[in-house]
């Protein structure tokens, strides 16, 4: 069976750093590109991140640029997400997803052509 499970969320002050797994099964990442997405409370899903394979082109949304940084370990089929400089607009859900070529949501994180993991909760406070 395909599925990808995140790991890694949690509570943290502004400024703190965390990092979230995705662990890929039933699938190689090397196959697919992986995008990192997130939906906050009220808000639309978006893209946060995502590393296109095999060439390994990665994206970062602008809000993000210069304090998320996309990784792999292709041996253990793991897409990391180091998130770092945390702010309170950062809290959200989590999700990672794959895909030939991923495929923006129709609707809530979770919805539309990708496969996706069950998300992780990270709460930053001010």
């Amino acid at each position: 069976e395909r599925q990808l499970v995140e790991s890694g969320g949690g509570s943290v002050e502004a400024g703190g750093s965390l990092r979230l797994s995705c662990i890929a099964s039933g699938f190689s990442i090397n196959e697919v590109d992986i995008g990192w997405y997130r939906q906050g409370p009220g808000n639309e899903c978006e893209l946060v991140s995502s590393i296109s394979n095999p060439v390994g082109v990665t994206y970062y949304a602008d809000p993000v640029k210069g304090r998320f940084t996309i990784s792999q370990d292709s041996a253990k089929n793991i897409v990391y997400l180091q998130m770092n400089s945390l702010k309170p607009e950062d809290t959200a859900v989590y999700y990672c997803a794959a895909n030939r070529g991923l495929h923006a949501p129709t609707g809530a994180c979770g919805s539309g052509y990708n496969r996706w993991g069950q998300g992780t909760q990270v709460t930053v406070s001010s």
